[in-house]
């Protein structure tokens, strides 16, 4: 990755937001993680775009990776992490960009989307659709043993965690996440007990990948990924559904073994409804994929990016 350069921006309230950035020119895409991910694993994306002559830029969050805190955290909002890409956008001086959100990142695109639709030329999906969390309508909420609802409950997933190094929980949790079912615990069981300790790693993820990200996790903690996402579902933008809607080019990418598509309602969600608020929304399901598309099947990710790129936004 020495190809990739990082620096730091500083938001509002002084806080400084690691970026990575690789490639130059005006046409940029800006990445957006999801849980336990940081900027880190759009690597693989950011290394092919940039050779296609775009510009790429992936952030950690407030409060993730090497990003400082807030000072109180409940300052880990929507609303703050989009002032922070704002102000990182205006300090490199990208009036428009492509946002690509992953995860709980497709959640942060999407406010963004809808708060500043000037500042965005097309919009890109994996793991989660266009979605305002307390707003578009989904399903019904999932089981008490979904590790969503375990999370949610303040120093549940804290106590959880605590039991092992910040490695072994990201290791846990990508083992997890890359099944085609919904991490469940019985009633009398945690979390980070579904993994057996003997089970690998992806074989697409490396013991490599898994320090660096193990090292980022053990300087930030998992205080503020527990805050947002998992605790910031009902925090919704101030404004009527009908200026939810995306005019933009969209794409989503799924894996069509991605466990999300387990969540009560989504499924139907992606097929019969997400395209009332994304009209104009290409979906491409991925036969093997997983959640973690972007990092199991870089090569069909990486092309089915640049074909939307050259296609719809910059022909």
């Amino acid at each position: 990755m020495e190809q990739i350069e990082h620096k730091f921006v500083e938001v509002e309230g002084g806080l400084k937001i690691h970026v990575a950035d690789i490639g130059t020119g005006d046409k940029v895409l800006l990445f957006l993680h999801g849980f336990p991910e940081i900027w880190y694993s759009w690597r693989h994306q950011m290394v092919s775009l940039s050779k296609s002559g775009y510009r790429a830029i992936a952030v950690d969050y407030r409060g993730y990776g090497l990003s400082d805190p807030p000072p109180r955290t409940e300052d880990a909002t929507y609303a703050n992490i989009v002032g922070d890409l704002v102000a990182i956008l205006d300090f490199l001086g990208f009036p428009k960009v492509v946002l690509v959100g992953k995860d709980w990142g497709s959640f942060v695109a999407s406010w963004f989307v809808v708060l500043h639709p000037d500042r965005v030329l097309g919009l890109v999906n994996m793991g989660i659709p266009f979605m305002i969390p307390g707003a578009s309508p989904a399903g019904s909420p999932p089981p008490e043993g979904v590790y969503t609802s375990r999370w949610r409950e303040p120093g549940r997933a804290e106590a959880d965690f605590g039991r092992l190094d910040a490695k072994t929980v990201v290791r846990n949790v990508y083992i997890l996440f890359s099944g085609s079912e919904l991490p469940t615990a019985a009633e009398n069981q945690e979390v980070m007990d579904l993994v057996d300790p003997s089970t690998p790693l992806p074989p697409w993820f490396s013991e490599e990948d898994l320090e660096a990200y193990g090292a980022l996790y053990q300087k930030s903690g998992f205080q503020t990924a527990l805050k947002i996402p998992y605790r910031s579902f009902e925090e919704k933008p101030d404004l009527p559904i009908t200026e939810l809607t995306v005019k933009i080019p969209s794409l989503l990418i799924m894996g069509s073994k991605d466990y999300c598509l387990k969540f009560p309602g989504m499924e139907y969600y992606i097929n019969n409804m997400v395209k009332e608020f994304v009209p104009g929304l290409e979906t491409v399901y991925l036969p093997e994929g997983t959640h973690f598309v972007q990092e199991q099947l870089p090569g069909e990710v990486n092309q089915l990016v640049l074909s939307f790129l050259k296609a719809r936004i910059w022909p």
